[in-house]
């Protein structure tokens, strides 16, 4: 008798080393009990849990190190200042990029996306000019782009997605043309989970001389992000979905745009020197770092980096994978239930409609079961108008999801049959 794919993916993980129950025991919150039932957490998407490490980080700095950061000569600010530091080569290392000043610390991938759309954006578009995303971005990639586009006169272009929630590859090519100034897509889609051929996309647009912008929010928790083997030019995420604290993000620019882009804010630190009569500014990334930051975040977004990065991004993704496979054979036996999203390249996400039920009831009993998922459009209004629904019910994975959570949220959806009918 042959070995089935089941005892296949358990002897992987084995010999991998990865162990999801004891990944668990990292992260103090899923210990807890919701409405007298175990908690099962299925919200990953909107933002993941912090471990242990990250949590004691973010402690550590303020009962050790706190204090200003660059300019102080004190131990108290070089100890401030190693710990920041140390977390930008951290991010460097995690996104492959070649050097550290192409790493700027932002508050998310939304601030990341505002910050090129207003420098790098605003002095490269003009009337006329087109700006080309997918239809299934993110409000975050979308908004800033309609905002530059009534400041400067340009056009934003749409590239249509086919009913599995995938690019259509030959529509994008027709849209890229000698009028596009910039493509921003997602690397992974938040409501569908499709993962876009972002390699594809910056070679297609770099033969006609277009940057491209990544938004990685859901791409660098669950793939091996290597910004110089996609040549992008710049990548942005956020903190608090890879399980680091809220409140911070990265954003990769190539090093050569960053010195050619105007600040993005002014003030503290982005400056060389000041006089009344005239300002000269830093060099990357700290041109583009007003003020104080988020210090004990960026710390913290350092440990949370080192946790996955112990853990492996390979492993990792390949645990979600066989998760997502799983729950999707399992959700799909549900009768009435509809999956929104079945892209052939997917990361572990589950858009799904129930027959005659709206998605805030369906979350409101699952929550009544101990299962958190989310409801609603998911920033992502348009791409509820492609698929013709008002909202989903959206279940996401992470690395310390399990099996039994898949069947936890199974069982949920039985109640919700029974409850609701």
């Amino acid at each position: 008798m042959g070995i089935t794919a089941q005892e296949v993916g358990r002897i992987r993980r084995a010999d991998s080393g990865f162990d999801a129950d004891r990944i668990r025991q990292d992260f103090p919150i899923l210990t807890q009990t919701v409405h007298g039932k175990p908690l099962v957490y299925l919200d990953n998407a909107a933002t993941t849990q912090k471990p242990r490490a990250v949590i004691e980080a973010e402690q550590q700095f303020y009962l050790r190190d706190n204090s200003n950061i660059h300019r102080g000569v004190h131990e108290l600010s070089e100890r401030a200042t190693q710990a920041y530091e140390s977390a930008r080569r951290k991010a460097q290392k995690f996104l492959g990029a070649g050097h550290s000043r192409e790493i700027i610390f932002v508050r998310g991938a939304t601030e990341a996306i505002n910050l090129v759309a207003q420098t790098f954006g605003r002095e490269r578009t003009g009337p006329g000019d087109e700006i080309l995303i997918s239809a299934m971005e993110h409000h975050s990639n979308i908004v800033p782009w309609q905002i530059l586009c009534e400041q400067n006169g340009a056009r934003l272009r749409v590239a249509p997605i086919n009913d599995r929630g995938e690019l259509i590859w030959e529509e994008f090519r027709k849209l890229l043309g000698p009028r596009t100034r910039l493509v921003s897509v997602a690397h992974v889609s938040n409501a569908l989970g499709t993962v876009n051929p972002v390699k594809e996309i910056v070679q297609a647009a770099h033969r006609l001389g277009v940057p491209v912008l990544v938004d990685g929010a859901q791409g660098a928790p669950h793939l091996r992000v290597d910004v110089e083997e996609l040549n992008c030019d710049f990548y942005a995420f956020s903190g608090h979905k890879v399980y680091g604290p809220t409140g911070v993000g990265v954003l990769y620019g190539k090093a050569k745009l960053l010195e050619a882009m105007p600040p993005y804010q002014g003030g503290g630190d982005m400056i060389s020197s000041v006089t009344f009569e005239k300002t000269t500014y830093n060099s990357p990334p700290y041109k583009f770092e007003a003020g104080t930051p988020n210090i004990a975040g960026v710390v913290a977004l350092g440990a949370a980096l080192d946790y996955v990065n112990d853990i492996g991004m390979e492993a990792i993704a390949a645990y979600e994978q066989e998760l997502l496979v799983y729950a999707t054979q399992r959700i799909s036996q549900v009768p009435g239930l509809t999956i929104i999203g079945t892209a052939k390249e997917k990361t572990g996400v589950i858009s799904f409609v129930m027959e005659g039920l709206h998605p805030h009831d369906v979350g409101t009993v699952l929550d009544q079961e101990g299962v958190a998922v989310r409801t609603g459009h998911h920033c992502a209004q348009p791409l509820m108008d492609r698929f013709k629904v008002p909202a989903t019910t959206r279940a996401s994975l992470a690395l310390y999801n399990t099996r039994q959570d898949v069947d936890a949220l199974l069982a949920g959806l039985n109640k919700v049959r029974e409850v609701l009918g």
